[in-house]
């Protein structure tokens, strides 16, 4: 019978553990946003098309919340709450998949080196998790990463989440 060592994964795990601690500390600035709905809406051959107007008509409002996402068969979009009626006037001949309203955002910037460190969403989202918090959508790039939830749940996730920089 094979004697399995076990301080070699005490070992990885502090290793992974110290490396997740060191970049929550350094996250970055928060931004959290208010007024805000999400749209999910089927792929068809014409979202692409519609979609476009709608970043057209809202280009120019810089203050503007928006935020898109494709997956296979679907379509997510957030945008902040004032501009639901040019959403839904460009997409009227998409099928609506669901319709999310008082939404609020957080969006985190990150240390480059989270993208080579294992475990950081896992410890941020475990962390949200343990207080209850229930994630409508999830938005990232390299580094930055924004999660919807509804407003008013909001408090508590941003307490969660700049609790975060204190780890150590």
């Amino acid at each position: 019978m094979a004697h399995f060592n076990f301080s070699i994964i005490e070992e990885l795990d502090f290793k992974i553990s110290y490396r997740v601690s060191k970049v929550l500390q350094n996250l970055g600035e928060i931004t959290v946003r208010s007024s805000l709905t999400d749209y999910t809406y089927e792929i068809s051959e014409t979202l692409l098309e519609n979609q476009s107007k709608l970043m057209y008509q809202i280009k120019s409002n810089k203050n503007l919340f928006y935020t898109s996402s494709r997956g296979v068969n679907e379509t997510n979009i957030v945008v902040s709450s004032e501009v639901n009626s040019i959403v839904e006037e460009c997409m009227k001949t998409e099928k609506l998949l669901s319709k999310n309203q008082n939404l609020s955002s957080i969006t985190v910037k990150l240390p480059h080196e989270n993208v080579s460190v294992p475990g950081v969403y896992y410890y941020i989202f475990q962390s949200l998790a343990w207080e209850g918090i229930t994630i409508d959508e999830v938005i990232s790039t390299s580094n930055e990463f924004t999660i919807i939830v509804n407003e008013n749940q909001i408090d508590v996730a941003f307490s969660v989440i700049k609790d975060l920089k204190r780890i150590s």
